[in-house]
């Protein structure tokens, strides 16, 4: 009962990121990009703040940690949200949930120069048929009604948040991995990325102020305050809090075929509020990248255990 639970909360989370694509569009079309990321992350932070204080889970990071956690907020907050807000100005939300696909083929890259991991044909024939899924995409996209080259340019910044939550998943492996020297415990999942989130909060702020100053202060519209709301409170606390619940439960393994859903939610979510088009280069760069995703991280080692 229990397990069944914990798999239809994992659905919910693979649908509430897929729509989150068709929220960000919205968003960012709404006001400013930054001044946007800026005000889902005030309210996520509150909500974390909040169930940390009802759970007395409270872990103030060590110095170390901090420098640790500095890195991770710059990647995993900063970065990320910079380029998914002004990438979500310019293409597509299906066409963005594909690229984000391509993070998995960017870890196991990075893996290789920071994690001392070895290129071998499975992460090499995963990678040419993810790249050749992408360029599908950017050539035979049905959603001609954005220019060729708007989509061109919001496809790379989704590519480049890809690299970026490659790289956050690369320094959190370390993170919570390895022991800082003045802690007695690897960092959580849960603190490192409420307090990484709160560093990259830090770090919108001059961004969010400046535009600000250029466009004056941010009036979202209805439908800009509902995807904060949305974004904020169930693409980040509500499904960090039950995916999170789910790798503890039922394991990490099988969590993480849930975000495969998320693509075609993204899909779907795009064409059934954004009224975006469907089209067989969709369905075909979704299968190329999955099947890169897949060979890229196949451990035969694993399987045999």
């Amino acid at each position: 009962m229990k397990d069944s639970l914990i798999h239809l909360k994992l659905l919910f989370v693979a649908i509430v990121w897929g729509f989150s694509w068709s929220a960000g569009r919205i968003l960012a079309q709404d006001i400013a990009p930054i001044s946007g990321a800026w005000m889902r992350y005030v309210i996520a932070l509150a909500c974390f703040f909040l169930y940390l204080k009802m759970t007395d889970n409270w872990r103030i990071p060590t110095k170390m940690e901090w420098q640790r956690i500095i890195i991770i907020g710059f990647f995993s907050t900063f970065v990320y949200q910079a380029l998914f807000m002004y990438g979500m100005k310019f293409t597509a939300a299906g066409d963005a949930s594909l690229m984000i696909t391509f993070n998995p083929i960017f870890t196991a890259l990075l893996a290789i120069p920071f994690l001392n991991e070895k290129m071998n044909w499975r992460l090499a024939t995963g990678l040419i048929c993810g790249l050749v899924g992408v360029i599908i995409l950017f050539l035979y996209s049905p959603n001609v009604d954005i220019a060729f080259a708007t989509r061109l340019k919001g496809d790379l910044m989704i590519a480049g948040a890809a690299l970026a939550w490659a790289t956050t998943s690369i320094l959190q492996k370390k993170a919570m991995t390895s022991t800082a020297i003045d802690s007695q415990t690897p960092l959580s999942p849960l603190h490192l990325t409420v307090w990484a989130s709160l560093i990259g909060l830090l770090l919108l702020t001059p961004w969010a102020a400046y535009e600000t100053y250029l466009y004056g202060m941010p009036q979202p519209s209805y439908a800009g305050w509902m995807a904060i709301l949305f974004l904020a409170i169930l693409s980040t606390v509500f499904s960090y809090v039950w995916f999170a619940d789910g790798i503890v439960t039922i394991g990490a393994g099988k969590t993480a075929l849930y975000v495969y859903l998320v693509p075609p939610f993204g899909i779907i979510s795009g064409w059934f509020i954004l009224d975006e088009k469907l089209g067989w280069s969709l369905l075909a760069s979704f299968s190329l990248i999955l099947i890169g995703v897949v060979l890229a991280q196949y451990n035969p080692k694993a399987t045999e255990s």
